[in-house]
């Protein structure tokens, strides 16, 4: 699978991971990471474990995100 964005100027460029939210293919430039927590049920005794997570999304659909 080849860089959605990369595509849209011409460019063959391998893809390096999925957009989490449209799905698209990204490269390692166009690709942006963030850390986030995951809450999930624990074993008894306990309400809650947080644990971090990476999430992968392209420019398009981070930029979208932020202008909210």
């Amino acid at each position: 699978m080849n860089c959605f964005e990369c595509d849209e100027i011409g460019q063959s460029v391998a893809a390096v991971a999925v957009c989490t939210v449209c799905g698209a293919g990204v490269c390692a430039t166009h690709v942006r990471t963030e850390t986030m927590q995951i809450r999930e049920p624990a074993h008894p005794g306990k309400v809650m474990h947080n644990r971090s997570a990476r999430r992968l999304t392209c420019p398009t659909c981070r930029a979208a995100e932020q202008a909210v």
